[in-house]
């Protein structure tokens, strides 16, 4: 279920007219091809998300410049477990047939909650999990997710099109090669409570651009 848009324009506007410096943060990064994203604007979606039986529950994000941390109480193989990390964006590779994010994770948590004693919740208490190696851990998920394409030591590496369903969506496939051609993601990473992206701009991929643009309109 999609949030309300006047309700998020509302809560936009309202803060803005809070945080006023906000804005002045935002052109100055622009200035720098960069898009300043207020980390509160992000936390105001989570918490105003009608929330679903399996996905992760109250989910904190804390600035680490220049990862962004996250916490949140999750299910994991019928255990209830509250984890944290602080994740880094090392890489991205986005264009209309990759779509590819290498992400590294550092100070790994996790705690039980409640009384459990399933093998997961026996794991994590006697400390055997190397929590300081995610990507090893996650290279052995009984049910790896396909977008998972390569997991070693403290690196995770996704690929959303790897994801079926996002890869047979032809308008969006379409967009990325209409807009990445010319302006495209260098970097993502935290400064403040500020989430920034890096965009790369270049003018050679224009002609790229507008033949994706000229498929798009026709189809």
């Amino acid at each position: 279920m999609a949030l309300p848009l006047r309700a998020a324009l509302r809560s936009a506007g309202r803060f803005m007219i809070q945080h006023p410096t906000t804005m002045l943060s935002m052109a100055r990064h622009a200035l720098g091809m960069r898009i300043a994203v207020p980390l509160d604007s992000l936390r105001w979606f989570i918490a105003n998300t009608p929330p679903s039986q399996k996905a992760p529950q109250d989910v904190t994000i804390t600035p680490r410049p220049p990862a962004i941390g996250l916490g949140a109480t999750i299910d994991l193989m019928g255990t209830t477990v509250r984890a944290g990390a602080a994740i880094r964006v090392d890489k991205l590779e986005i264009s209309d047939h990759a779509f590819k994010v290498t992400l590294r994770l550092s100070d790994v948590t996790m705690k039980v909650l409640g009384d459990s004693f399933t093998p997961v919740a026996g794991l994590i208490k006697s400390g055997a999990l190397d929590l300081s190696k995610p990507g090893n851990l996650a290279k052995f998920m009984p049910k790896r997710p396909a977008v998972l394409v390569e997991a070693h030591d403290d690196v995770l590496v996704l690929d959303l099109m790897q994801n079926p369903k996002f890869a047979a969506n032809d308008k969006v496939r379409a967009l990325l090669g209409t807009l990445t051609p010319v302006v495209n993601v260098a970097g993502l990473s935290t400064e403040g409570d500020f989430l920034i992206l890096q965009l790369r701009a270049s003018p050679f991929g224009i002609p790229r651009a507008i033949n994706a643009a000229r498929q798009l309109a026709a189809g």
